[in-house]
């Protein structure tokens, strides 16, 4: 299935961190915070809509922000161009 964002929205496919703590303990899937970070997989093609992120990129978002979709067995949100707070360079 292809999903196109409309507005200014973006897909994303979330990244998740490897909970482990820092004297090596594993946290169970229970322990685990949302994730925060993602990879942009979709961009609105709105002419009208600002857009300064393109697909590839990886964004920071807020926690609790955004539609959580499955997409082909993946985690993905759907998001509004301001719930995205910074854009990794490597």
């Amino acid at each position: 299935m292809k999903l196109e964002p409309l507005g200014e929205r973006i897909l994303v496919k979330l990244i998740e961190e490897e909970a482990v703590t820092a004297s090596g303990l594993v946290l169970p899937e229970t322990a685990k915070e949302k994730p925060q970070k993602g990879e942009v997989v979709a961009v609105s093609q709105d002419e009208m809509a600002e857009m300064t992120v393109e697909v590839g990129d990886v964004v920071l978002f807020a926690k609790y922000s955004g539609v959580e979709i499955k997409l082909e067995g993946d985690e993905h949100l759907l998001l509004e161009m301001g719930d995205v707070i910074a854009r990794i360079v490597a």
